[in-house]
């Protein structure tokens, strides 16, 4: 568990420009949890999930509600803790590298905004409290998208 990672995001979300808030979100998970090949968001755009500030290797620029772990943590608006990205049904292998996968819902006045989304090459990589670090990091980006009244759009 990394007790300092919250404190951090927190204080890159006092950054009133969406776009360089969540890079700078995206790189400061990159560099606090090791393994991983990819760390960012994608935004909630004109029906479907469109790519946002990330770290890491090439991404799927567009992704549907209904494909892949983006999709159906888009469409449950809850989290998802996937051990082995290749026993997903459906997953959409941006990275052929990818072995497993977190992706938390950002829900801004009900309904899912964003998406934080980690990849890593290890299967199993992702912990319980590193899901639950990142579930308090989608709050505070939720808090901060209601506070400068960000839009994806």
């Amino acid at each position: 568990m990394n007790k300092y990672i919250n404190e951090q995001i927190r204080a890159l979300l006092e950054e009133p420009d969406m776009i360089a808030a969540l890079a700078n979100v995206s790189a400061c998970i990159m560099e606090s949890y090791d393994c991983l090949n990819w760390s960012g968001f994608y935004l909630v755009k004109n029906g479907e999930l469109v790519l946002g500030p990330f770290q890491g290797r090439t991404a799927c620029t567009h992704i549907q509600f209904d494909k892949g772990v983006c999709g159906k943590c888009y469409s449950d608006a809850e989290t998802q803790k996937i051990d082995d990205v290749l026993a997903f049904p459906g997953h959409i292998a941006c990275d052929s590298a990818s072995r497993s996968e977190l992706c938390v819902p950002v829900i801004v006045h009900g309904k899912v905004s964003a998406e934080i989304d980690l990849d890593s090459p290890q299967k199993n990589r992702f912990t319980d409290d590193e899901k639950t670090e990142m579930e308090q990091a989608a709050s505070d980006i939720a808090e901060a998208w209601i506070r400068f009244s960000w839009t994806a759009n």
